[in-house]
């Protein structure tokens, strides 16, 4: 399976930062994924949202309080800072920090170290870790809300296109996967690109462009054949791809056989993020078993999976068993 480190090894350091991209390229993740969002003189940068209260310092800073707005956003009203209200320079005053404090507080001793990366810096560090490893790394970006975008004047699909043509990456055999909850936006980057495009899919609810579409309908045998017709995979959600005992759902069989490659999301170690039969303790921030959901993903079939830990996942690649979890009642299925 592919390795592709989610925002980076977003479990060991503060997600999207350079920092933590350059740790998952040295822990060996094949791709790294950037969230992109626009900032208000439209340039792309990397943030889970582009609301930015819970990932950076915006809303302690006094100089900008009255930046604070509501917005709706896919159908859901949200409170705080966005980057589209700052220029790349004001945003570049702001500093990065753990987004979930609480399941990782180790990753907040690096609160306020790391700037907020563009686009160009991301692919200036790829290319870096290429020459000094020899390697090829992957680049996986997502996205974020391109409809919301849209409307306010900022053509995410365009403006990454237009940076990754130039950057060399062209072709469906570069490195790149583009990917969207979204259907429109991918559905255009079809006839914009050859690089590779992936439907993002959840358990629940459909996509924000699609009010009257539900994800489950779009996992249908009909609407993966849809789904081939614009794009060359999935993303689901972990639950989709395996059942409660770690067996699979046939979704990945079924994804295969409309000719659409399958990763799955996300694979983390924290209880919390993990299905029953792998927790370890009733402690949601405990180390769990995610070395045997990684083995029953491999069971199944699927061609590769987001991960906050991609150094783990590199151990769990390399056969290393003695790492996995040997407690009765942890293992899943096989």
């Amino acid at each position: 399976m592919l390795i592709i480190a989610h925002r980076g090894a977003s479990g060991e350091r503060p997600e999207h930062t350079l920092a933590a991209y350059e740790r998952a390229i040295d822990q060996g993740a094949d791709y790294i994924e950037p969230d992109l969002v626009a900032t208000k003189d439209g340039v792309l940068v990397a943030r889970h949202e582009n609301e930015i209260s819970g990932t950076t310092d915006g809303a302690e800073r006094p100089e900008f309080a009255a930046r604070a707005a509501t917005r709706m956003i896919d159908g859901q009203e949200f409170t705080g800072w966005f980057t589209e209200d700052f220029t790349l320079a004001e945003l570049r005053t702001l500093r990065a920090r753990e987004r979930l404090p609480e399941l990782r507080p180790a990753n907040t001793a690096f609160d306020g170290l790391w700037q907020v990366p563009t686009l160009a810096e991301i692919i200036a560090l790829v290319r870096a870790k290429e020459a000094g490893t020899g390697r090829r790394i992957g680049f996986y970006p997502e996205i974020k809300h391109p409809g919301y975008f849209l409307d306010i004047g900022y053509d995410l699909a365009a403006l990454l296109v237009e940076e990754l043509h130039a950057a060399g990456y062209r072709s469906a055999d570069d490195p790149v996967f583009i990917q969207s909850f979204e259907v429109a936006p991918l559905q255009r980057l079809d006839t914009m690109t050859d690089l590779r495009l992936v439907q993002l899919v959840s358990a629940q609810g459909g996509p924000a462009d699609l009010p009257d579409m539900a994800y489950a309908a779009m996992l249908t045998p009909q609407g993966l054949a849809d789904i081939a017709a614009y794009a060359d995979g999935i993303g689901a959600e972990l639950r989709l791809l395996l059942d409660d005992e770690g067996a699979s759902t046939g979704l990945v069989e079924a994804a295969h056989a409309a000719g659409l490659v399958v990763h799955g999301w996300t694979l983390r170690k924290e209880n919390v993020f993990l299905p029953p039969l792998a927790r370890l303790g009733d402690e949601p921030p405990g180390i769990g078993c995610e070395g045997s959901v990684w083995q029953a993903l491999e069971r199944a079939g699927i061609d590769g999976v987001f991960t906050d830990d991609p150094g783990r996942s590199s151990m769990w690649r390399q056969g290393m068993e003695n790492l996995l979890c040997d407690v009765a009642g942890t293992q899943l299925r096989k």
